[in-house]
């Protein structure tokens, strides 16, 4: 394990006013997204999506690293670059998401567990050799009545130690990615306390696994009512409440923190993140690790038509740099008029 590199790619990952593009869709996820523009999803379509995200002009000032799904890890460019040197060649990082999804928990109706650990040093040898430096792993916790149990958050935390110990021994730089899901009826307070079980146990089980906590990136959800809850916490309250529970739970040798959207609209996800930032200083760079929150408006001005591309690259980088933005606290919702 080369913990200098380990280290210095995750605060590259985290840099100011940089974030991570979420483009890991897994096949049946890019197809849901796909039939929401009336554009099959075929292998060519995929790769020209996503090649016109990451060929859009100076996107690389707001964006430090690309989570690709293990197809696009082996796709090129229209003109033959594979898509890692591209982005290498344009100072983004790429990784790889390496699980294979949450699966039903034995014993635990309602709840799930990631799997993909079985042969993952193997394949993590295969994706840095064709230009991974860094993966992602995620976790899902759902609260529901009675629900998550203690169950569920320790396998989930155990196995995502595992993994971010395997990346670290192939001198790959671990997001870790335990997400609170925010679909259910639940409030602010019950995702703020699960959520601090949830980080708690996390970081135990790295520490019992050894991980090089400089050396990874935690990528957790924000603390936010669940979306069926009739009330819902304004931005300023979101972000203390996730920068309270981040301080309690977060060692700060962390290098930096990278949230995830959850479902979040586009704006909401950037107000949010421009909040925690215009708070008192953190031990931790703030930043962001969307996908759809990046990608919509790209995506439905695209429509699947090559004469689109230019409108959806403009839609792309008008998002990537307000979330750049956000991520130094120098956000406004007026920029948003500024497409």
């Amino acid at each position: 394990m080369d913990e200098k590199t380990l280290a210095e790619t995750a605060r590259k990952m985290v840099a100011p006013g940089r974030g991570i593009l979420a483009a890991d869709e897994s096949t049946g996820t890019i197809k849901k997204r796909f039939d929401s523009i009336s554009v099959e999803s075929t292998e060519e379509n995929r790769r020209a999506y996503r090649d016109l995200l990451f060929t859009t002009p100076g996107a690389e000032d707001y964006i430090s690293g690309v989570i690709l799904f293990e197809e696009t890890l082996f796709q090129a460019s229209a003109d033959g670059t594979p898509f890692s040197k591209l982005l290498a060649a344009r100072d983004i990082i790429p990784g790889i998401k390496v699980d294979k999804g949450a699966k039903d928990l034995a014993g635990a109706p309602g709840e799930t567990v990631t799997e993909g650990l079985d042969g993952l040093r193997e394949r993590l040898e295969k994706y840095r050799e064709a230009g991974a430096r860094f993966a992602k792993w995620r976790a899902v916790i759902t609260i529901a009545d009675g629900l998550p149990s203690d169950y569920a958050i320790d396998v989930n935390a155990h196995a995502l130690a595992r993994y971010a110990a395997l990346c670290q021994e192939a001198n790959i730089t671990p997001i870790v990615e335990p997400e609170v899901l925010m679909d259910g009826d639940n409030t602010i307070e019950v995702c703020e306390r699960v959520t601090t079980d949830v980080l708690n146990a996390t970081f135990d089980a790295l520490r019992r696994q050894r991980v090089l906590l400089e050396g990874m990136v935690l990528k957790p959800n924000m603390v936010i009512a669940g979306k069926k809850c009739p009330q819902q916490a304004d931005v300023q309250t979101v972000a203390a409440a996730t920068l309270r529970t981040l301080k309690r739970c977060v060692p700060s040798a962390v290098p930096g923190i990278a949230f995830l959207s959850g479902g979040q609209s586009d704006e909401l996800a950037t107000q949010h993140l421009d909040a925690m930032n215009k708070h008192d200083a953190s031990p931790w760079s703030l930043t962001f690790s969307y996908g759809r929150a990046l990608q919509a408006p790209a995506l439905k001005a695209w429509g699947g038509s090559t004469a689109n591309v230019e409108s959806a690259q403009k839609a792309y980088f008008h998002r990537a740099k307000l979330n750049g933005l956000a991520a130094t606290g120098r956000y406004s919702e007026a920029m948003e008029e500024a497409a």
